[in-house]
């Protein structure tokens, strides 16, 4: 017992804590769901966006908030439904049945630690694929009133309950299992290196197995980790968008272009990076990260429910952009979208054939590991120029959302400038305005949050990597994301 334990206290010496040691991360694990539900309430379509009471805190009364915000009449028990439970559960099973059925190629991925190479199965495209066009035949056939998209809407608080449940229930499984991890066992399962601290909580966080599998019976073999990543919740993402393009219709009998903008471009996001499904292999989450509930619920809670929160809002208040503003947009997208997509394709052709006359020219520091750092060309603007890129995309994504925030009056207020509803309420800002971007925009922020601390664990590993040749290549390449600033 000793040697296992010292041998876990020299790994993660090695390592060191992130995310703020295991307070932070309890922290995160424990917050971040309430942080889902306080958006699902305060945000609503009950009484506005944020709920009035909030805008009074002088004033506010409990019971009146919990009207304002839908709580269930059943309390806590509301929060959760069998149906909503057993649909969700149901989505899964049909993910993984598409997974098994589809024609699919088979990729070896890195070589690991342990000197073996792992087979991955990727057919996320045409699993989406399939998805999707059955869900536009059933849009085709029966319009807004599809069942999917109204049970999503109807039951969009359990269903979020049930993926947090997933979550939960999946990090409990992978961790728990994680210690018959047997050193030089056949199916190369590992451990990762920054989930062995021996402190329960930041291990169930960070994740202790590096690359988790589980054979189904009918559906076979799966990789927990790359399967988490690019199925469920990426879909997920889409369908939730599209969910709330037919309640708007529902709600107010028309279909604004800011919301079809934001789904439209984010389902690009979300399509290009299915159908770049191998070039997973090579990311820290694979690589590095063992499968934790950081990833769990990253992957099963955090992305399609925060990320939607855009056209969840748009659904309750329509905004029109005209064409002057969807151009504008769309410019901002293709910059960001360019920066993106040119300096990573300059990278990966450096880093494959570094003759090519596209980057012949550019100049590089090459290390004593014999790895080159390129000094010129997009990597010579910044170290991370292509995040740059990523969060440029984030922004029309909630700038179509425009000065958030608004109240819903009953019908007949008749309040000059209110959207009206179907059934006759009114939708205005008054002073909910501003106070809504908390919610819209709060991807924006976080985004930027996400890609400055990658960044520094970037820095951490290449600092160790490289050592003094790192300290050299940053005293060419100054700036760490935004040229001139940061």
């Amino acid at each position: 017992m000793a040697s296992k334990s010292k041998k876990q206290e020299t790994a993660h010496g090695s390592h060191g804590y992130e995310f703020g040691g295991p307070f932070g991360t309890a922290g995160i694990t424990f917050g971040l769901p309430i942080l889902c539900y306080v958006f699902t309430f305060t945000c609503n379509d009950v009484s506005g966006c944020p709920a009035p009471s909030l805008l009074s805190p002088k004033t506010l009364c409990i019971d009146q908030l919990k009207t304002e915000v839908g709580w269930p009449e059943d309390g806590f028990w509301g929060l959760a439904s069998w149906e909503a439970t057993g649909w969700t559960v149901a989505y899964y099973f049909f993910s993984a049945l598409l997974y098994r059925i589809l024609p699919a190629t088979e990729v070896e991925g890195t070589q690991l630690s342990s000197g073996g190479n792992l087979k991955y199965r990727f057919n996320a495209f045409n699993s989406a694929i399939f998805t999707l066009v059955i869900c536009l035949a059933g849009t085709i056939s029966q319009g807004a009133e599809f069942p999917l998209w109204t049970f999503i809407t109807d039951n969009y608080l359990q269903i979020l309950t049930a993926n947090i449940l997933i979550a939960y229930g999946l990090a409990t499984f992978v961790y728990v299992r994680s210690f018959s991890v047997k050193p030089g066992n056949p199916q190369h399962r590992l451990l990762a290196e920054g989930g062995c601290s021996g402190n329960l909580i930041y291990d169930f966080y960070m994740g202790r197995e590096l690359n988790p599998r589980v054979t189904l019976p009918i559906i076979g073999e799966i990789d927990i980790k790359e399967w988490m990543e690019l199925r469920p919740g990426m879909l997920g993402w889409i369908l939730l968008n599209c969910a709330f393009i037919a309640k708007q219709y529902r709600t107010f009998g028309f279909v604004s272009d800011s919301i079809v903008f934001i789904t439209v471009v984010q389902a690009i996001y979300v399509i290009d990076g299915i159908f770049m499904e191998p070039a997973i292999l090579t990311t820290i989450d694979i690589i590095n990260d063992g499968f934790g509930f950081m990833l769990s619920f990253g992957d099963l809670v955090w992305v399609p429910f925060i990320y939607s929160q855009q056209t969840r809002y748009l659904s309750t208040h329509p905004v029109i952009l005209g064409w002057l503003g969807i151009t504008a947009m769309s410019i901002i997208l293709i910059a960001g979208f360019s920066i993106f997509r040119l300096s990573n394709a300059q990278k990966n052709t450096f880093r494959t054939n570094p003759n090519d006359p596209r980057v012949s020219y550019i100049t590089y520091i090459e290390t004593k590991t014999g790895s080159r750092l390129m000094t010129s060309g997009w990597w010579g603007i910044a170290r991370h120029i292509n995040y740059l890129g990523d969060w440029l995309q984030s922004w029309p994504y909630a700038l179509p959302t425009g000065f958030a925030g608004y109240a819903i009056l009953s019908a007949g207020s008749n309040v000059e400038g209110a959207i009206k509803m179907l059934d006759g309420r009114e939708v205005v800002q008054g002073p909910a305005k501003y106070w809504g971007m908390i919610f819209t925009y709060f991807y924006v922020v976080y985004f930027a949050v996400l890609l400055i601390h990658r960044d520094g664990r970037d820095d951490e590993k290449c600092a160790k990597k490289y050592g003094a040749d790192w300290e050299k290549y940053k005293s060419i390449v100054k700036y760490k994301i935004v040229p001139g600033i940061y």
